[in-house]
């Protein structure tokens, strides 16, 4: 069997840079074990897979999994998703994908980009925790927490961030299998982050589009502002405009295809 592969960086303005998801268009699903291992195979952050659908609710059924588990929601790899399917019709603005938890979400063509829309993941504050501090060998000024498994850690400066050096056994070990760090911007962007998912097989994850969606509401109240720019501080780095829209947040970036080719099952 040979299927289409397309590995895509999103949030990338150039090859190289944001994160890279391999996207996987298939005409029926596969079982569970064959896209698992498939993704193990693949050994990106996200295995996107997509299933045309005719009744009308989306256009497309996504489901996204890492070298470990199948997650219940990615934003990066979403994006990805939506450039493949836009680069692939000149005709079509937009792009809609039927998920299991996250429901219907939307690409839609933004200048020489996109517009991604994810529900919005408020979370709340907690108290700060020596468990935090050890895992990620920094003590943040602030914590929150949200019950689908994200935890923000803010600090102050974004040069304490950038010199965070986790333990990522003790970081796995923490309830919270997102952990994002945070703190305000250093120049050219209002905000900086860094994502940590051990417990999902992925140590740093290079750009992360679902802990924007939690990222959002608490740098919309602080900056006193509903938009703002961010920048994910990994190796590879990738740039993000945010915009928090009720109870969505609408991610604004750029995708480059790097690879295509098949897949020999």
């Amino acid at each position: 069997m040979r299927l289409n592969f397309h590995q895509i960086d999103a949030f990338a303005s150039r090859a190289f840079e944001g994160n890279p998801a391999a996207v996987m268009p298939l005409d029926a699903w596969l079982d569970d074990a064959t896209l698992q291992a498939i993704a193990m195979e693949n050994n990106l952050a996200e295995t996107a897979y997509i299933v045309p659908r005719s009744d009308g609710v989306a256009d497309y059924d996504l489901r996204w999994f890492t070298p470990a588990i199948e997650v219940e929601l990615c934003g990066h790899a979403t994006l990805a998703s939506g450039h493949f399917v836009l680069s692939a019709d000149a005709s079509r603005d937009a792009v809609t994908f039927a998920t299991n938890v996250s429901g219907v979400l939307e690409v839609r063509r933004n200048g020489s980009g996109y517009a991604l829309s994810l529900p919005a993941l408020p979370c709340t504050p907690a108290p700060l925790d020596a468990a935090v501090d050890a895992a990620l060998g920094a003590s943040p000024e602030a914590l929150l927490r949200h019950p689908k498994g994200y935890l923000i850690a803010v600090f102050a400066d974004a040069a304490t961030l950038r010199a965070l050096t986790p333990d990522m056994r003790a970081t796995a070990r923490l309830p919270e299998m997102t952990v994002i760090a945070t703190a305000p911007g250093d120049g050219a962007n209002d905000i900086i982050s860094r994502v940590f998912v051990p417990a999902a097989g992925i140590d740093e994850d290079p750009v992360t589009g679902s802990a924007h969606a939690a990222l959002a509401p608490y740098w919309a109240a602080r900056l006193d502002r509903d938009s703002f720019t961010a920048f994910q501080a990994s190796p590879r780095g990738g740039h993000l405009h945010c915009t928090l829209a009720g109870d969505r947040v609408v991610l604004r970036g750029e995708c480059v295809t790097v690879v295509e080719g098949a897949f020999l099952l």
